[in-house]
């Protein structure tokens, strides 16, 4: 569950970056996706840290 919401979250963000910067719409859903895989990357080795303990 940890994975999806930051992967959401990470995409919401690349969007508003993107359109902050003035992007289309290749540009917004580009950084869009960048940034979801990193938060789900980031949200992934959280809930293996999670489970560890």
């Amino acid at each position: 569950m940890l994975p999806l919401i930051t992967a959401i979250l990470g995409a919401v963000l690349g969007a508003f970056t993107a359109r902050r910067r003035r992007g289309n719409g290749f540009d917004i859903a580009q950084w869009a996706t960048v940034w979801a895989i990193i938060g789900g990357l980031l949200g992934f080795l959280a809930l293996l840290v999670l489970v560890r303990l």
